[in-house]
């Protein structure tokens, strides 16, 4: 059977089967009506917590460097050792965060982030343990890497203070601290790693520590000049036609932004500013993706799978959709996209850790820094989780995108540039 039909053939109640987690649900044919629009979430929670377990409960257990493998790209040309850990867990913390900082509670899926929030807050320690067996790499004296991955765990201390950072223990704060100023040693590329080295000093600001605001400064401004219009930015100077402004540049820099204003360090005007031209990008992302739930398979990092949609589901997630765009018309057409790539065979190894590739095994589309512990970016398209689930997001009716209606012939709006 040819797979697009399989995954219509197939009703959701199945894919507790497919999608192996935490076991919580139970399969059962969905009636019409908000069971059945519940239903996403529960295919999400499913989805994302298959992927996170084995990061995060391993590393809570100090066996991350034990068990995880270190599949490499084709002419990979990091140390591998050094780098690839911290990528799992601070890719994975960014995209759990949000969900997490719901807190738990005694209902099914409040009892998982339970478990998620213990293994966060026990890898977070296993992290930055001294001669611990998963001790991180927070140095730039192997390679520039962990400013990247540093960045990325940062973030998910901004996204999720109360759940993951407050309840730290105060010698693991510091440690995390200490860890977090070592990367200035990292000097940036001219490029979107600015925001790295911004959002950890956004990060520290957040925590009450000494930070430094000419890096932030810097990142911010030179982010400004790199707007190319339509609410794309350049990657650097230069305008490149992949999706970095979903992996990095977007959701970092409207964060470390959110962040300064919070604080009182900016005009807020600046900050709503980025959220305009990311509603902006959030409409040409829903109507790239086709009415099969397909999108363009173009640039650079296609292994980081959905985290191309980390924009729009971070719009979906602060309830900043612009008005195009309804809630339930997003949350469907995530929905097929996460379904296509993820019920692909060949996406998961033999013991559930991702492998290279977009849709399933494929280790020839990955760049040259591109190992195990970078797939895990795809976790932060799963954002809107953080949304309780009596939420619009979750709650209204799944509707049809855009390209959906283009393409059977039904009223569509017009579109027009920023």
């Amino acid at each position: 059977m040819h797979r697009r039909h399989f995954i219509k053939a197939v009703p959701l109640a199945g894919m507790a089967g497919a999608v192996k987690s935490g076991n919580f649900l139970q399969a059962a044919q969905q009636p019409a009506g908000s069971a059945a629009f519940q239903a996403d979430r529960e295919y999400w929670v499913q989805l994302l917590t298959r992927i996170a377990e084995p990061v995060m409960k391993n590393l809570s257990l100090g066996q991350l460097r034990q068990k995880m493998p270190t599949e490499k790209a084709p002419g990979y040309n990091k140390p591998v050792e050094k780098v690839t850990y911290l990528e799992a867990f601070g890719r994975t913390m960014a995209g759990i965060s949000s969900w997490l900082e719901l807190g738990a509670d005694n209902t099914p899926e409040g009892k998982i982030r339970a478990r998620f929030i213990d293994y966060a807050l026990k890898a977070a320690a296993q992290a930055v343990q001294p001669g611990g067996p998963d001790y991180m790499n927070f140095t730039g004296q192997f390679d520039g890497q962990p400013l990247v991955d540093g960045a990325f765990l940062a973030h998910a201390f901004i996204r999720a203070p109360k759940q993951l950072w407050q309840p730290l223990p105060a010698a693991v704060k510091q440690q995390v601290v200490s860890g977090f100023k070592s990367l200035r040693s990292i000097r940036p590329g001219y490029n979107n790693w600015l925001l790295f080295a911004a959002i950890i000093e956004a990060a520290l600001l957040l925590f009450g520590e000494e930070w430094d605001g000419m890096r932030v400064d810097y990142a911010v401004k030179k982010h400004q000049e790199w707007y190319k219009g339509d609410g794309m930015y350049g990657d650097g100077a230069d305008f490149h036609f992949d999706y970095y402004n979903g992996f990095v540049i977007q959701p970092m820099l409207t964060d470390i932004l959110k962040v300064l204003s919070e604080a009182g360090k900016i005009n807020p005007k600046e900050y709503e500013q980025t959220i305009t031209r990311m509603q902006r990008y959030g409409v040409i992302q829903e109507r790239l993706i086709s009415p099969e739930g397909t999108f363009p398979v173009v640039g650079r990092s296609m292994t980081y799978r959905n985290a191309v949609f980390q924009p729009l589901v971070q719009l979906a997630l602060r309830e900043q959709l612009p008005e195009e765009l309804t809630p339930g018309q997003v949350r469907a057409a995530l929905t097929a996209v996460m379904r296509n790539i993820f019920e692909t065979p060949g996406t998961f190894d033999k013991d559930g850790w991702l492998q290279l590739g977009f849709c399933g095994h494929q280790p020839e589309i990955a760049d040259v820094y591109t190992s195990t512990g970078s797939l895990y970016l795809c976790t932060t398209g799963f954002l809107a989780l953080g949304l309780p689930e009596k939420n619009a997001f979750w709650t209204a009716s799944p509707g049809e995108w855009t390209a959906q209606k283009a393409w059977a012939g039904k009223t569509v709006k017009k579109d027009h540039a920023l």
